[in-house]
């Protein structure tokens, strides 16, 4: 009988070690990857090294440029949990039918749209390039990953709707964290008609089912119980949870056509999430796979590819 006290005292403590150690895991998981963060927290070095970065600048600098050069509107919109969300917003050079609203990626900024804005701005599209929440000049204490940031996606379109009547052709474009808000977005019930197309490149299917590959990928960490806890304490802190809403939900719910994109190469979301995306998805839908890409690094590595499928895939929808 001893023994076995002795046996269960032990198990008993491992198990409340396991979970200490789980706990505090979670915590410090939650505190780097959830609040606002002070810059790119993704490992650049995941996207490309340094000699195909200096390949990749040559695309994106003059598309920086020109982006810049450009009359431009500074915006705002209220979310519907009250924060200001900021945007820039590029009129076409000509009077425009078509607009494209863009959405950035984790710990980035509304700029690092350019290279795409700056091709559809060529095609005549007015583009909206949006800061979400918690980057940028976007208010927000924590990062919504896609949960939150599909509620404000639908403010961005109203926003639109109601400064030009609802007469612009809406095309919504979304890289990593972008993409999956987008995607998220298209299932809305609020979405309305003129949404005519979206542009998803290299979203993930949920946070929770990111979160756990980076736990695996980076830390050789197991989902259970680190992800159980830190979904309690991002619903308790940040208002939502992991697990609250997925693509592969919306994918079977909207009707809006969807262009997916993924590198090959993409070590951060893995490529079998946008697959996975466009095997479940209902409505008219396409996709590029870009050899020798990483990840967000599918326009820098080939933008004739790219520009090529997005010009056939946006044609069957926008008069351009």
């Amino acid at each position: 009988m001893k023994t076995l006290f002795i046996i269960l005292a032990i198990v008993a403590g491992i198990i409340l070690l396991t979970v200490i150690m789980s706990l505090l895991i979670a915590n410090v998981l939650f505190k780097k990857v959830i609040p606002r963060q002070d810059g790119v927290k993704v490992n650049m070095d995941e996207m490309a090294d340094a000699e195909k970065w200096q390949e990749y600048m040559k695309v994106i600098q003059p598309n920086k440029d020109f982006m810049l050069s450009l009359p431009c509107e500074h915006v705002t919109v209220k979310s519907n949990d009250g924060l200001t969300l900021h945007g820039d917003y590029y009129p076409a050079e000509k009077p425009s039918d078509n607009l494209v609203i863009c959405f950035h990626g984790y710990t980035s900024a509304r700029m690092s749209s350019c290279s795409f804005a700056a091709y559809m701005h060529k095609l005549g599209f007015d583009c909206l390039l949006v800061d979400n929440r918690a980057h940028g000049d976007s208010e927000g204490e924590y990062i919504g990953f896609g949960i939150l940031d599909r509620h404000d996606c639908i403010s961005w379109i109203e926003y639109v709707n109601e400064k030009f009547d609802s007469k612009k052709n809406i095309l919504l474009y979304g890289v990593s964290m972008g993409a999956t808000t987008i995607m998220m977005a298209a299932a809305d019930k609020k979405i309305p008609a003129n949404v005519k197309a979206l542009v998803a490149d290299c979203g993930f299917t949920s946070p929770y089912e990111v979160f756990c590959h980076v736990l695996k990928k980076d830390y050789k960490l197991s989902e259970f119980p680190i992800m159980n806890f830190n979904n309690v304490i991002c619903r308790k802190k940040a208002g939502y949870g992991f697990k609250d809403y997925s693509t592969l939900t919306a994918v079977k719910e909207t009707d809006k056509p969807i262009l997916f994109i993924h590198g090959e190469e993409d070590n951060f979301v893995p490529v079998w999430m946008t697959k996975k995306n466009y095997e479940e998805c209902v409505s008219d839908k396409d996709i590029l796979l870009v050899p020798n890409a990483a990840h967000g690094a599918s326009y820098y590595e080939n933008p004739s590819l790219y520009q090529e499928k997005v010009s056939e895939f946006t044609g069957k929808y926008f008069n351009i």
